[in-house]
C-alpha cells in the first residue's frame, strides 16, 4: 500500500520517504481505567509506524487511499482495521486497553480483545 511516515519520537523509517496527503490522528482515551497499561505500538500496513503513551495521541502522515491500522502490545493487539483517506483529510481513531476485567480475562485466551480500536 501506500508509503507513510510518523512525526515526533518515532521519526520517518530509514530509506523511505512519504508523500503526504492526508493524515492519521489516533489518541488513546478509555472511559475508565486501562487493565492493560504501558505503551502500545502502532502499525499503519503492517508496517510499525510509532508508539502511544495512555492518555497520548499522535498524528502521522499518510498517503491518501486505503491503509490497515492496527495497535499492540506485545502478543495483545486489536482488531486489523481498514480505513481510506483523501487528499487533505484526516483519518480520526481512539484505541485503548481492556478496562472491565471480564474483557481482560477473555484477552488471556483471545489476543484481538486486549486493545480496542475505532474510527470516530
Amino acid at each position: 500500500m501506500g508509503t507513510f511516515s510518523t512525526t515526533g519520537r518515532a521519526g520517518t523509517p530509514a530509506g523511505r520517504e512519504a508523500t503526504v496527503s492526508a493524515t492519521l490522528r489516533l489518541t488513546r482515551e478509555g472511559f475508565a481505567i486501562e487493565l492493560w497499561r504501558g505503551r502500545f505500538e502502532v502499525q499503519v500496513d503492517g508496517q510499525q509506524a510509532g508508539s502511544i503513551e495512555p492518555h497520548g495521541s499522535i498524528e502521522m502522515p499518510v498517503q491518501a487511499g486505503q491503509h490497515t491500522l492496527r495497535i499492540q502490545k506485545g502478543r495483545f493487539c486489536s482488531p486489523e482495521r481498514e480505513f481510506d483517506v483523501s487528499n487533505g483529510q484526516t483519518a480520526l481513531f481512539r484505541c485503548y486497553g481492556a478496562n472491565i476485567w471480564p474483557r481482560w480475562v477473555l484477552s488471556l485466551l483471545i489476543p484481538s480483545l486486549a486493545i480496542s480500536l475505532r474510527r470516530e
